[in-house]
């Protein structure tokens, strides 16, 4: 999973593909427990994936109720 794939879905998306990514990190985790993964790697890529996904979430969230920036205040110039 790439962050440039998750940009262009809705948050309804994302947080679909959360749900998948963490019930098949779930899965691995079981089965590492229980001898059968073989890539541990792949736990890692989970958490990653995972982190990829939260981080576009907020994201959107952080857009979504931004407001805009103010222009910043001009200073007065000092009389000699």
């Amino acid at each position: 999973m790439k962050a440039e794939d998750l940009k262009g879905k809705s948050q309804d998306e994302l947080q679909k593909a959360l749900m998948d990514a963490r019930k098949a990190q779930f899965n691995a985790r079981l089965q590492r427990a229980g001898g059968q993964l073989e890539n541990t790697a792949s736990l890692r890529k989970m958490r990653r994936d995972i982190a990829r996904v939260k981080t576009q979430m907020n994201a959107k969230t952080e857009a979504a109720t931004a407001k805009p920036a103010k222009a910043p205040a001009k200073k007065a110039a000092k009389k000699a």
